[in-house]
């Protein structure tokens, strides 16, 4: 039976509608969120079910992994870096640093991303242009020269070749004296995401998972602190996907690795733990927030029902976070400043337990040391300045926001079953169905802002007409023939016997089914082969795959 107070909750309701429909909205511009999902105009306790929001720390984790949050500790403050030669990179590494970094993200250039050394000619004019290049146990060593790696938390952005460089960094902390045991980071690792938006992968989807999966059970037993994989919406974000598909892609991916590990036979409990995720922070604020709401609370119910995890530390979903690339401008930079601390609060408010921030120059090149220092400057004062970090889920219990996180749970689910109607992920990345989804939202998004139904400051309106032009990071080019010899010389040098004896055993492993690869790896790491040559092998043994292209 209604109270006196819910019929007057009503009735005030009412009248405040008819007041509404009476006043004119603004036209022309859309009231949904980037992603599409229509937005009411107010949200009540009519609109959203909060029974399953719960408590910091406790299943399903909706309003956060630990109990403290961010009154127990701040969130890693992780800038990406690299660029030219392992010593460049290793000088901005020690400048972030110093200006309070509290863990290393290391950018590779292409070449490495795609299994090439420097010297390969389809590395012409790449060489450390995007990234640092890396070709051998050497550059790492190089990498992280005066930096021990037993006190920092270490993160590579690398995907196929991620087995060889994760051999690279252990076998520098054994230089340095500290045991695989001791590391702390993330390799990405998330070859699924490459197939579906990156488009970084070499090697056909079977193999490239049996490398994922290798790397999974190694580090489980020789590397308990590490995570072995960063399983990554980021990029499926960039490529235009919306926030639902974002979501639902990712979670689908991560699903999939635990099925092969499982399937490897491993202990779910036994790897669970170590996996991780990284996200996008696009500018649709509190869409993002729901996201990484319901991105927890997916995880958790997921992986205690699904797979049978039992401890509570398989369910928790810990998670990097990078504000959104494809949301920077070239026009009016510095309005990315802007653009970069919304999305980095969004980031907070959700509950992330790393966060890289965009430079404002990063739409025109790779970012300057003020640029990046300011970028990090932006992280600092939402943790210290903000108070945004004194209490824990603070927009939890907001009728829009749990209304949005139950939304995106919902299509997410949607997702989940078209997946497996076609036979899961890597059947799905074969029919191109993540592809044509992605395209056909960037699509629309488009052609939302070149209609001026979605507004860009700078872009499509407020524009300037005489912009001055932003001073940016150049690469020396001479950096590039330096490279080339740098590797040509370390083959001259090494013990060419056993480089070539390590290929062999690397060839006969990779060819066949029942061999854990790392091990591998770590020797022929040791004996200074290459990462294009390893990676060479693996094109001779497992062939590349050719996507047939989605218009």
């Amino acid at each position: 039976m209604a109270t006196t107070e819910d019929r007057r909750s009503a009735s005030e309701l009412e009248a405040w509608k008819e007041l509404y429909e009476a006043t004119a909205e603004r036209e022309g511009e859309l009231f949904s969120t980037i992603s599409g999902v229509e937005n009411d105009a107010l949200y009540t306790a009519d609109n959203v079910d909060v029974e399953e929001t719960s408590y910091p720390g406790v299943y399903p984790f909706t309003r956060g992994v630990y109990p403290s949050m961010y009154r127990g500790k701040l969130w890693t403050m992780r800038q990406f870096a690299g660029f030219g030669t392992a010593e460049e990179t290793n000088a901005r590494f020690r400048y972030l640093l110093d200006h309070g970094q509290t863990g290393l993200s290391t950018a590779f250039d292409m070449p490495t991303l795609m299994g090439y050394d420097s010297d390969h000619e389809r590395s012409v004019g790449e060489v450390g242009r995007e990234g640092v290049a890396i070709d051998s146990l050497e550059d790492m060593e190089t990498l992280f020269a005066g930096i021990p790696l037993g006190d920092v938390s270490t993160s590579m952005t690398i995907n196929s070749p991620a087995a060889v460089l994760l051999a690279f960094y252990a076998v520098v902390g054994e230089e340095q004296g500290v045991p695989m045991s001791e590391l702390r980071g993330t390799v990405q690792t998330d070859i699924l995401k490459e197939y579906i938006a990156q488009k970084e992968y070499i090697f056909p989807p079977e193999p490239s998972m049996r490398l994922v999966t290798d790397m999974v059970e190694f580090c489980s037993t020789s590397m308990p602190k590490w995570h072995p994989i960063s399983i990554s919406g980021y990029h499926i974000r960039e490529a235009g996907s919306t926030a639902a598909q974002e979501l639902a892609f990712t979670l689908a991916d991560g699903f999939t690795y635990v099925e092969w590990a499982i399937e490897r036979g491993l202990d779910v409990d036994a790897f669970a733990p170590r996996l991780s995720f990284f996200f996008n922070a696009h500018l649709d604020f509190f869409e993002e927030i729901a996201k990484y709401r319901a991105a927890r609370r997916i995880w958790a119910r997921e992986l205690r029902d699904r797979f049978g995890a039992k401890s509570p530390r398989s369910w928790l979903m810990r998670f990097h976070t990078q504000t959104a690339g494809v949301s920077l401008t070239a026009q009016q930079p510095e309005v990315n400043i802007v653009r970069t601390a919304l999305e980095a609060l969004a980031a907070v408010l959700g509950g992330t337990q790393s966060l890289h921030t965009n430079s404002f120059d990063e739409a025109l090149a790779l970012p300057t040391e003020d640029a990046v220092r300011l970028a990090l400057r932006t992280q600092q004062v939402i943790a210290h300045e903000t108070g945004v970090v004194n209490t824990i889920d603070p927009l939890g219990g907001s009728y829009y926001v749990e209304h949005l996180t139950n939304e995106l749970e919902r299509q997410a689910y949607e997702y989940f079953s078209r997946i497996d109607a076609l036979g899961g992920v890597v059947e799905a990345i074969k029919e191109n169905f993540f592809q044509q989804e992605i395209a056909d939202s960037s699509f629309r998004y488009q052609a939302e802002v070149e209609a001026k139904h979605r507004i860009i400051v700078g872009v499509n309106r407020y524009q300037l007409d005489d912009e001055q032009p932003l001073e940016i990071l150049k690469i020396d080019p001479a950096l590039e023939p330096q490279q080339i010899e740098r590797v040509k010389a370390l083959r001259g040098r090494r013990d060419s016997a056993a480089a070539e004896s390590a290929l062999g055993a690397l060839k006969a492993a990779s060819a066949r089914d029942d061999v854990n690869l790392m091990p591998v790896i770590l020797d022929a790491a040791r004996a200074y082969v290459t990462m294009g040559e390893m990676c060479d092998v693996w094109r001779e043994v497992w062939g590349v795959w050719r996507e047939t292209p989605v218009f």
